[in-house]
């Protein structure tokens, strides 16, 4: 009989430790995707391709990260490209 309540115990608290850890996961990624709908190489006129860290702009150029040529941020959301 010890050994069936020691089973149960072990079985509710993984059950409990997995609960815990998907919400956990569900809330980090959320909070990704509205960080990076806030800055600026998502949300600025002109974007990287490549999204890089500090890129964007209110002019169309060059990324100061990769080198590639700014597209317009309207023009690469259209095109299926979603974040």
């Amino acid at each position: 009989m010890k050994t069936v309540k020691t089973i149960l115990g072990v079985l509710v608290f993984a059950v409990m430790l997995t609960t815990v850890s998907c919400k956990d996961a569900k809330k980090d990624d959320t909070t990704t995707k509205t960080e990076q709908a806030e800055k600026k190489e998502y949300a600025s006129a002109y974007v990287c391709p490549m999204h890089c860290e500090g890129s964007g702009s209110d002019k169309g150029g060059e990324c100061p990260k990769c080198g590639m040529d700014y597209v317009k941020n309207e023009d690469h959301n259209s095109n299926g490209h979603k974040h």
